[in-house]
């Protein structure tokens, strides 16, 4: 892969790139209906693959925030055609990496001195680049490192990069003006905090330290002394991203092995943490053989809060679904269901949820789940996907959901897709508070 000599930091130089990206776009659509005037059989197919390929090389140039929704929107299925989420899966752990001299350009802006100052060998070949930063070898007193590198220009760029692709987002998106601007409010909470490598570096050894007696998980150690606000030092961890995990054809005790922990990983900090590394996608995670799970970054963190809490996951308990004046209070609570809400809408959205929460609580009624079963996994995208569609959704004036929803449903649909990926059956309890709740209910 072509390495990147620079990256546009002005947001003159940033603007022009969006404006490039939403013409082509533009440009796409107008040659796809010239085509299909005289082909009326032909699909959209070619159209998304020349979109996705013109967006994703205008915000792979840019980094930062653009690169991160794209990054975002390949995990979410429901959201885009397969040939986006195919195209923007590449900005989790294969965007195009820095150049050597701007590698040691950054690195001397952020620490002071060269990586040659303070290792004694560095790698100015990334190993892994993605949206907001790419990861580099080094060697210091015989420890193997990995040496994160943060983009330049990323967190002064957030903002500003957030409202220029507004226009791209809505673009492909197809999503109304109030939930774009929830969307993109929740986004920049989080990038900021992302992009501040010492807030990072805290929430990582705090987090590592409180997981580390689960069962079949690794982490690495973190160096502070050899970190900064834009350069994170860590130990290198060996295994194998998911894709190459699997091409090894592990057997379904290893899967279910490897699952299990990544499943305990996340039961863990939202019940007993009330926060949760909230980016669970493949690039994040390294694989072993032996049904080991290495978890080497904590950027994305979102804290719960403890009303949103209780009402959420309340939902999860299959009690529940025979409550509906309970779940219609839950709802409301949610703003799943508006006060100006007609009663003909709040019928419509009540059915509409109630079913969505049938899907993704329906791992929690049994005591093993099967995520390798796809029929599951196509059901909840399918619905989602018709969700997406619904004219009382797209042209509603507010948007429905608490905000602290985004990163949790982010979370669960990636943790879903994941253990689907590995075929892995799973042991599922419910969190305690929930069960003594649910003597209340039946």
């Amino acid at each position: 892969m072509k390495n990147q000599e620079s990256i546009p930091t002005s947001k003159v130089a940033r603007a022009t790139q969006f404006v490039k990206a939403t013409a082509k776009v533009g440009g796409n659509y107008i040659k796809h209906y010239s085509k299909k005037l005289v082909d009326p059989s032909l699909s959209k197919d070619e159209l998304h693959a020349e979109n996705a390929k013109d967006v994703y090389d205008t915000l792979s140039k840019l980094k930062g925030s653009a690169l991160k929704m794209a990054q975002m929107m390949s995990m979410d299925k429901n959201l885009l055609p397969r040939a986006y989420t195919d195209k923007f899966a590449m900005s989790q752990y294969s965007a195009p990496p820095l150049s050597a001299p701007l590698v040691l350009k950054t690195f001397k802006s952020s620490v002071g001195k060269s990586p040659s100052e303070i290792f004694d060998t560095f790698d100015f070949e990334a190993s892994n680049a993605a949206s907001i930063g790419q990861v580099h070898r080094a060697v210091k007193d015989g420890k193997q490192l990995a040496v994160k590198i943060q983009y330049p220009g990323v967190a002064s760029s957030i903002s500003s990069d957030l409202r220029m692709a507004r226009p791209l987002a809505v673009q492909l998106l197809k999503l109304n003006d109030a939930e774009i601007d929830r969307y993109f409010k929740e986004v920049e909470t989080k990038l900021l905090e992302e992009a501040d490598y010492t807030l990072e570096l805290r929430r990582s050894q705090e987090i590592t330290e409180q997981c580390s007696k689960i069962d079949n998980l690794f982490f690495p150690k973190y160096y502070p002394e050899y970190s900064s606000e834009r350069i994170i030092t860590m130990d290198w961890l060996n295994g194998l991203h998911l894709k190459e995990f699997l091409a090894t054809n592990p057997d379904q005790e290893t899967r279910n092995q490897v699952g299990q922990a990544l499943w305990d990983f996340y039961h863990y900090q939202m019940h007993e943490l009330k926060a949760v590394h909230a980016d669970p996608h493949p690039g994040n995670f390294l694989f072993t053989n032996q049904g080991k799970l290495g978890i080497i970054d904590f950027g994305c963190i979102k804290e719960i809060p403890a009303d949103f809490y209780d009402t959420y996951f309340a939902l999860i308990n299959p009690a529940i679904l025979n409550h509906k004046d309970k779940m219609m209070a839950i709802f409301r609570e949610l703003e799943f269901i508006l006060d100006e809400d007609s009663p003909e809408l709040v019928t419509f959205f009540f059915d509409l949820f109630y079913k969505m929460i049938e899907l993704l609580g329906r791992p929690f009624a049994e005591s093993t789940f099967d995520f390798g079963d796809d029929s599951y996994v196509d059901e909840v995208y399918g619905y989602f996907e018709y969700v997406a569609g619904i004219d009382e959704l797209k042209n509603a004036n507010a948007a429905r959901g608490s905000q602290h929803g985004l990163y949790i449903n982010r979370t669960f649909f990636g943790l879903y897709t994941l253990l689907n990926d590995l075929k892995a059956k799973v042991n599922i309890s419910l969190p305690e508070q929930f069960v003594i709740k649910e003597a209340g209910l039946v």
